[in-house]
């Protein structure tokens, strides 16, 4: 007779040779170790074991009724306008006083209005590691709003994280969402480079040339990295390989296509000629024939459908779909 522990081993066992990535950093540290360590110690069973506990374990998944949030964090998060004022913010006090609570998440769900004003007030410093902790498109409309210099200051600021410790991160993210009257949390998964980059590839092209061209003024060497990084529209034929140009359009709306397409000038011309080279002639006309019936498009739209052409490229990159040719290469 197994134990229930052996049970739970068998199952995750079970879907991850399934292909499922189940959310195992969400159980305690001592769960995930006393998991892992069962896991190492099983033996093959035979099936009508496993089918038993298969069966027992949908059977125990039928008779839930109702789950709840996880801790008070996820309460609040739930009931989130819901409670009075008072409440609301007696809660929060009591999550950020918590040793266990991660203030970032909460702040990360913020909107960029009410992060603008606290991140104005910070050292380009401490701006710098708030913004490398939101989420990349909140961080980049943030970007897009500051002072000209305040942005540059920030950006260049990044690629002095890369040492801040954890404690410092935790520390800053508990004071602001002190002063927020919020709280929550995260920590860096990528360099300062990838940060920057991933930031400005989200930015307006006037924000993402400005800042570049204050960084070349405070780092050459680390604003070469973050163009290195940074992959726009207008790159497409110097990144992408000719062959994967079909493979980028197929996941996108004909609209989006279209609007990129036609809206598409001066740097970004070329790559739209790029486009048309590498995809059937037959699409080709019917998108030109489809582009010349479109009316005026507003600078903000083509810009924005230009970033979804380039967002589609990097999910496929990031999924392995495709790979971008080495800056080096060009």
């Amino acid at each position: 007779m197994l134990t229930p522990r052996q049970k739970a081993a068998v199952i995750v066992r079970l879907l991850n040779a399934e292909g499922m990535t189940l959310p195992l950093q969400e159980l305690s540290d001592e769960q995930q170790t006393l998991l892992t360590g069962q896991i190492a110690q099983m033996r093959p069973i035979d099936r009508d074991t496993l089918n038993e506990i298969i069966e027992e374990f949908c059977t125990q998944l039928e008779s839930i009724g109702l789950t709840f949030p996880k801790g008070l964090d996820g309460a609040l998060t739930l009931l989130d306008g819901q409670l009075s004022t008072t409440a609301a913010s007696r809660l929060r006090r009591m999550i950020s006083n918590s040793a266990n609570s991660d203030p970032w998440q909460r702040i990360a769900g913020l909107a960029p209005e009410v992060l603008e004003p606290a991140i104005l007030e910070e050292s380009p410093e401490v701006a710098a590691v708030i913004l490398s902790k939101l989420p990349v498109p909140t961080a980049a409309e943030i970007l897009g709003k500051l002072p000209g210099e305040k942005a540059r200051r920030i950006a260049y600021a990044v690629s002095l994280t890369g040492n801040v410790a954890p404690e410092v991160v935790q520390r800053i993210g508990m004071v602001l969402a002190q002063q927020l009257d919020v709280v929550a949390a995260k920590a860096f998964t990528s360099g300062p480079v990838e940060r920057v980059g991933a930031i400005l590839n989200q930015s307006p092209s006037r924000v993402r040339d400005s800042v570049i061209e204050g960084l070349e003024e405070e780092d050459r060497q680390f604003a070469e990295q973050v163009r290195k990084a940074i992959f726009t529209f207008a790159l497409i034929p110097q990144r992408i390989e000719a062959r994967d140009v079909p493979k980028i359009l197929r996941g996108l709306d004909q609209k989006v296509i279209l609007t990129a397409l036609a809206s598409a000038t001066g740097p970004d011309a070329a790559a739209v000629e790029f486009i048309f080279a590498n995809i059937s002639q037959r699409l080709a006309a019917t998108l030109r024939e489809e582009m010349e019936q479109l009316g005026k498009i507003r600078e903000s739209e083509g810009e924005a459908a230009r970033a979804q052409v380039v967002a589609a490229a990097r999910d496929l990159e990031a999924a392995g779909e495709l790979a971008f040719v080495a800056p080096e290469e060009e």
